[in-house]
Parts: structure tokens; sequence; C-alpha cells
């Protein structure tokens, strides 16, 4: 029995929401019982009703800005709470691991979309009922793909099978990140590339009273369980990304025929060491 289990790749997402929009047109107004009621139309009735949304993060200080957009849907978490705050059975597992919320035994239990700390539960004023993203069960039982992955044009987001160990999922997986693994849930939804900390800088040398970029300078950045190295571009730039929050760190800069430097950088946040002169050695 295949464990499906999803892949998004935040390198990849561009932001462009189409996921988000493809979800909304698949399920808004449209039945597809068992598995799902309609999600509201366009209504008062229907805020907050994104059963996918996209978090856009902005790193960094001008000039050196990033800005990450996560894709977030159900986490399919393998504790899931919403499955405990249900009762008679109104939130279950299948055998594929998709957690479902059946529409019918479920009525009037707000309790459940009250327990999902990711906030990816909804209520439905109307129909007085709890709803969720649902994998697009209606069509992976037709050997169709989730329409999020369908309309994804970079393929952010991928599914399969987890227990297929040459599945891209499975492979992702075992060097993935959960989404806020402090819940303690596991969920079955991985991350690559969640925004982390980065630090950044700009080399350059004096020529009187112009500066010029210097390209190819050695930068190496340390800590006390790994050590990293790259070496500036043509406009002097260098960056390390994917780095840990609140970790002390040590950058040390070396060029042939100039004194190295060396600065200590803690990522409370991210850290733009700006503009570093080089000096004769």
């Amino acid at each position: 029995m295949t464990k499906y289990s999803m892949i998004v790749d935040v390198d990849k997402c561009t932001g462009c929401y189409a996921c988000f929009l493809a979800c909304r047109d698949e399920f808004q107004g449209n039945d597809y019982l068992p598995h799902s009621v309609a999600q509201p139309t366009s209504t008062d009735s229907m805020a907050g009703q994104n059963w996918i949304r996209v978090e856009e993060t902005e790193r960094g200080t001008f000039p050196k800005v990033k800005v990450s957009y996560t894709p977030i849907m159900c986490q399919q978490c393998e504790d899931a709470p919403c499955i405990d705050a249900a009762t008679d059975g109104a939130v279950y597992r299948r055998e594929d691991g998709i957690v479902m919320i059946d529409p019918e035994k479920a009525a009037g239990q707000k309790a459940i979309a009250d327990s999902c700390p990711y906030d990816l539960i909804f209520w439905n004023e109307e129909k007085a009922v709890a709803q969720k993203c649902t994998f697009c069960t209606h069509l992976l039982d037709k050997n169709e793909q989730p329409r999020c992955i369908e309309a994804c044009p970079v393929a952010a987001i991928q599914i399969g099978d987890l227990d297929d160990p040459n599945s891209v999922v499975a492979k992702a997986a075992k060097e993935g990140e959960q989404l806020n693994p402090e819940f303690g849930i596991n969920p079955l939804v991985s991350y690559a590339g969640l925004p982390k900390k980065f630090v950044t800088g700009e080399v350059i040398v004096k020529d009187g009273d112009a500066e010029e970029c210097v390209a190819g300078v050695s930068v190496t950045l340390k800590s006390d369980d790994q050590e990293r190295a790259t070496v500036t571009n043509t406009f002097g730039d260098f960056e390390f990304d994917g780095l840990t929050a609140d970790s002390n760190y040590t950058l040390v800069i070396s060029h042939d025929g100039y004194a190295p430097i060396e600065r200590t950088v803690k990522t409370e946040s991210d850290v733009n060491l700006g503009v570093i002169e080089l000096g004769i050695g």
C-alpha cells in the first residue's frame, strides 16, 4: 500500500500562487463526497479558507535582501491532533496515510478546526463543518495528480510513496526538514530549503580615493561543528546561507598579498557585514 507524502522545495518556489489558485478553483463551490464538501464561495464566510497558503519570508537588510516563499498545506501528521479532537471517527487516517475529515460525521465539531497547531483546518460556518486539504484524494484515487502539483510551473511540490525507497519523496525525506518540529506531531510533508539565517558582505581594496571590488577572495566560516568556504564573486560579494539561528561563527577572509581579516558573528538575525576593506599584508 502506498504511503503518500509530499516534498516542498522552497528554493524552487517563485511565489506565483498557482498552487493556491488551483486549489481554490478545484474546491470552491465543488462537493467531492465522501472526500469533502465544497469550500465556501467568495463571501465573508470563506475568510481564511486557504487549504494551501504561501508564506512570504523576507530576510536580510538593504541592499542584501532575500525573499522566500513556502507553500504550506495539511501536513498529514502521524500524531494528528485533529484525530484526537474528533468524536465518532469524524477524522480518520486512510491506509495510504492521508488524514481525512468525514463531512457528515464532523458536522458541528468545531474542536477539529481548533486543534491544528499549523492553523490548516478551517471552519465552514454555513455548513458547520471543519475542512482542510485532502491531498486531492478524489484525484489520487483516479491516478491523477493533486491540483497544486499539476499547476506548479517549477515542480516545487511533488508527491510520492514514502515507503518506496526509490521515490522522489522518500529520497528527499531523508535530508528534508519538518515544518515546526517543536510541535512533535511528525508531519509527513517534508521541506527542502526552508529559510534560515545568512551572513554576507562585500570585499574591496582602495586605490587612492577609488574603491575596487575584489573577486576570488577566499572566505571561510567556522563554528564548533562545521566549516564552510567560498570565494567572492565579480562584485566582491560573498554569502553563507542555511545557518543555524543564534549561533556563533568565525569568519576568516584571506587573499594573496593582503593581511587576513577575522570577524566574529552571531546569527541572532541575518548578518550583513557591509563593505570589508583588504589591507596590505
